[in-house]
């Protein structure tokens, strides 16, 4: 669980957007729609070359069974979206995959990756608007040893940064009665209704735990957490109490946020619509939850008690969580173990 804090400006929301970029492009993604605004992307008073070419670069490390593998990206925003290099590195600093643009006329990149055969490098043409490290095990057969190196490391990096859930809960949106879907819980939130109908059902000891944090988290004595059908065939969100049961839609902005993130700290890939990692077994399944503005609207009762059950789900291995938070965040995640609170400044 690591939480960003700092002065507006610092950079905390650039940071994950970073990770969601990268996310998207580890699952295979074009570069438009994982940099659907490239020039604001690029760093404040960067001056264009000769070609009139201006860019940014991003990057990561993964740690894992492989050790920690670095991947560092080179993206020309203007005068055309495209990467014009990446470079994939092992922990011992030993390069496994570089490209370049060598010929700006043609939508390729010359790409280079370690076999360790009778050939030491592989060289061959691949995409400008896609991530190279993700289209790697798709290109490399695994028969030498160096090959299977660059595999290992690939794939490592690429599940890393799959199975990422972007949240930013809109109360706004989340008072209207909705209409019955898949169950999955999209972005902001507001088909929360249809979640909470479909986990009082189907997960209920989940959801014994979510009406727990209810209690927590909402005014007023809570006993159960429910969904109702409407005569239309549309589902609305209550809270019951002893003697009378209160529609979601009246309940304050810093409640229906805390509900909606509780909701997806408590639920898993199963519930929420983001990309699993098929691959990797059920068991094994890790997913990354991004926050931006985890502490927004809520009270210091609302941030700690969130902050808790946060930080009592990613111990238990499931659910990593990044993201960022103000002064009340901050101060409520002090003290738990294994929470990091990284301060940012402008």
């Amino acid at each position: 669980m690591t939480l960003f804090t700092g002065a507006s400006g610092s950079g905390k929301s650039s940071a994950l957007q970073a990770y969601e970029a990268l996310a998207l492009l580890g699952a295979g993604a074009r570069l438009t729609r994982a940099f659907p605004d490239p020039l604001g992307c690029v760093p404040d008073g960067t001056a264009p070359d000769a070609q009139g070419r201006r860019g940014f670069r991003i990057g990561c490390t993964a740690d894992g069974p492989y050790g920690p593998v670095r991947l560092d990206v080179a993206v020309q925003a203007e005068p055309q979206l495209r990467i014009v290099g990446e470079r994939l590195t092992d922990g011992e600093g030993r390069t496994l995959l570089t490209t370049a643009l060598r010929d700006p006329g043609r939508r390729t990149v010359h790409a280079e990756w370690h076999t360790a055969g009778a050939a030491r490098v592989t060289r061959a043409p691949l995409p400008d608007d896609r991530l190279g490290t993700a289209l790697l095990p798709l290109r490399v057969a695994g028969k030498t040893e160096g090959q299977r190196h660059v595999l290992a490391a690939a794939e490592q990096l690429v599940v890393a940064l799959r199975s990422v859930f972007p949240c930013d809960p809109q109360p706004q949106h989340m008072r209207a009665p909705v209409a019955p879907g898949d169950g999955r819980l999209r972005r902001g939130c507001a088909n929360l209704a249809e979640v909470l109908h479909r986990t009082r059902t189907g997960c209920p000891r989940r959801h014994a735990r979510l009406a727990l944090a209810a209690r927590a988290g909402c005014a007023g004595p809570v006993v159960e957490l429910d969904a109702e059908r409407l005569p239309d065939g549309t589902v609305r969100a209550v809270l019951g109490a002893a003697t009378r049961r209160t529609p979601l839609e009246r309940l304050g902005e810093g409640e229906l946020r805390y509900l909606a993130l509780a909701l997806v700290l408590l639920t898993g890939p199963g519930v929420l619509a983001v990309d699993q990692a098929a691959e990797v077994p059920g068991v094994m399944q890790t997913l990354t939850v991004l926050a931006d503005g985890f502490d927004r609207g809520l009270d210091g009762r609302q941030a700690r008690a969130l902050t808790a059950l946060a930080a009592g789900i990613c111990a238990e291995g499931h659910l990593r969580l990044v993201g960022t938070v103000g002064e009340t965040g901050a101060g409520a995640a002090r003290g738990h173990e294994g929470v990091s609170v990284v301060h940012l400044r402008p």
